[in-house]
């Protein structure tokens, strides 16, 4: 039995081994000829999943250690008996983390209270979701737009995209890539769309590149026409357009969900997967230990008169800020794919412990509630 796997998926390496030949290189070099002769792939974005490659290969099974999917033809795949899988949620939790770092410092940029903004959330699924969990903690107004879900639930909770344009100071995209459909979201924020934005609104995107019309975008950032924007994914990557990033908030290199809880989750998932396809003794296996970052897990924040907001931020920032990944990408956009390949060790909420001293029950019950361990002095 031959499994090809991504040879940068955290993990992954020992799990498999005592019941197959398993093949790693990088996702940019899986073949049609590599993968001739394999039962399984496990992969990432990087390696187009479709005919092209599967043609007259033995590949039963196919497992995407990520949320998306849209580098797997799918439909082809089902027609020619190859089964597939992604990893849903994953990485929710690391891309909740990531909005939390880009809204505090947006507020510190801006100079804005969490309280006086609305949040406009496009996409409410295991991503969405929880954005919309911290953004409330933080003490935004949040508004939801997700049209699936308004039709299977019905419409209480939710509303239009016309209504997120209208009413959002931010607005953040967390939806799948579709291109047709009435759920389609390629350009979902076309020239149109983003013409209607205005000279306050911000928006983010970190869910597919192609939701955003990057040229749209440039030129309503260079005309002034809206106040600022943050990508973390984009058209044509990992090639993109370094004109529209010199004009951005923040631009970093699709690492939105790139903690090392997110990416252990996503491998846990991929293996037992193809355990369970290929009916291998390991479908029990995940990952034991996860690496700490560079930073103690355990901190301090004394809250002497320091207001909610700055508590908050302070304890966001110390597990992750976003302005570094900014950083590094503006000084080498070359690099793009070596910075997702190499990226920092990076810990979600849960995995630090916040020693409070002088804080209000509030700070406490913010912190405890977007995940923090909590002691209170």
């Amino acid at each position: 039995m031959k499994i090809v796997c991504d040879n940068k998926i955290p993990f992954l390496k020992g799990a498999l081994e005592p019941y197959a030949e398993v093949v790693y290189l990088p996702g940019k070099d899986t073949t049609a000829d590599i993968v001739r002769d394999a039962d399984a792939i496990i992969t990432r974005t990087r390696t187009r999943c479709n005919e092209a490659l599967l043609k007259g290969s033995s590949v039963r099974m196919i497992a995407t250690a990520t949320i998306g999917f849209d580098h797997i033809d799918t439909k082809w795949c089902e027609q020619n008996g190859i089964a597939w899988t992604n990893a849903p949620g994953c990485n929710s939790w690391s891309v909740q983390q990531y909005i939390a770092s880009l809204l505090v410092t947006l507020a510190e940029e801006f100079d804005f209270k969490f309280e006086d903004k609305t949040l406009g959330i496009i996409g409410v699924g295991n991503v969405g979701s929880k954005v919309a969990a911290i953004a409330r903690a933080l003490g935004f107004k949040v508004l939801l737009n997700d049209p699936p879900r308004a039709r299977k639930e019905g419409d209480d909770g939710f509303v239009s995209l016309e209504e997120i344009i209208h009413s959002a100071d931010i607005i953040t995209c967390h939806v799948p890539l579709q291109r047709d459909g009435e759920d389609a979201t390629w350009h979902l924020f076309d020239s149109s769309r983003i013409a209607q934005l205005g000279p306050d609104q911000i928006l983010i995107n970190s869910s597919r590149g192609e939701v955003v019309d990057n040229q749209a975008l440039k030129r309503a950032l260079k005309a002034g026409t809206i106040k600022a924007a943050s990508l973390d994914v984009w058209e044509n990557e990992p090639e993109f357009d370094t004109e529209l990033q010199d004009l951005l908030f923040t631009g970093t290199p699709h690492i939105a969900g790139y903690s090392l809880d997110g990416k252990a989750n996503g491998t846990w998932m991929s293996v037992q997967a193809v355990a369970r396809a290929l009916d291998l003794p390991c479908k029990d296996w995940r990952v034991r230990e996860i690496p700490l970052p560079a930073q103690p897990v355990e901190f301090s924040i004394d809250a002497s008169g320091k207001s909610f907001q700055e508590v908050l931020t302070e304890a966001v920032l110390y597990t992750y800020d976003i302005r570094n990944d900014d950083r590094r990408l503006r000084e080498s956009p070359d690099s793009f794919e070596a910075q997702r390949a190499d990226y920092p060790v990076r810990r979600e909420f849960p995995a630090f412990t916040v020693n409070l001293s002088n804080a209000t029950d509030t700070q406490v019950k913010a912190l405890s509630d977007i995940g923090f361990k909590v002691n209170n002095k």
